[in-house]
């Protein structure tokens, strides 16, 4: 089995507490709202916390059907959240897991500087091209910008 990790970096003038609820948290309820043509619905089995999963039913018309993530890590305090791509996805022929481990701090501004790390762990001597890794990459920073977009046009939104 290989192991390949991949490190990405934002910043947002978005206080990390906020996009934390938003993109993780109550997620399963704002995604589908924000990006209908994208993602039909989010479902959760479970309490939302660890052990729990979170399957994404994508829109007509889309290549992946669904997808599920079980939920490693959820930490309100510290921001952080882990998970693992278990079932869905084109690219599970190739691949055992996908785990995601994502962080938002802050930052003097009063922003938020937000760390995502994904860890391919593919079946056999199978290797990921760049591009199905950029691939996934861009659709999850599509997903992050629409929502960063709408906490900027709705500043009561999740401030509490």
């Amino acid at each position: 089995m290989g192991v390949t990790s991949y490190s990405d970096e934002y910043t947002s003038t978005i206080p990390p507490v906020r996009l934390f609820k938003a993109l993780i948290v109550d997620s399963h309820n704002l995604i589908p709202k924000l990006m209908p043509l994208a993602i039909k619905s989010i479902e959760i089995t479970g309490d939302g916390g660890a052990g729990s999963i979170r399957q994404i039913n994508f829109a007509e018309g889309s290549q992946v059907k669904h997808i599920k993530n079980r939920i490693d890590e959820l930490d309100d305090e510290n921001f952080s959240f882990k998970y693992s791509l278990i079932e869905g996805d084109g690219m599970m022929d190739k691949l055992e897991k996908i785990t995601y481990e994502v962080k938002f701090e802050s930052t003097a501004d009063g922003g938020s500087k937000n760390k995502m790390t994904s860890t391919y762990y593919s079946k056999g001597d199978l290797e990921l091209t760049e591009e199905e890794v950029k691939a996934g990459k861009e659709k999850a920073l599509a997903m992050y910008k629409v929502v960063e977009g709408y906490l900027l046009e709705n500043p009561d939104a999740y401030a509490s």
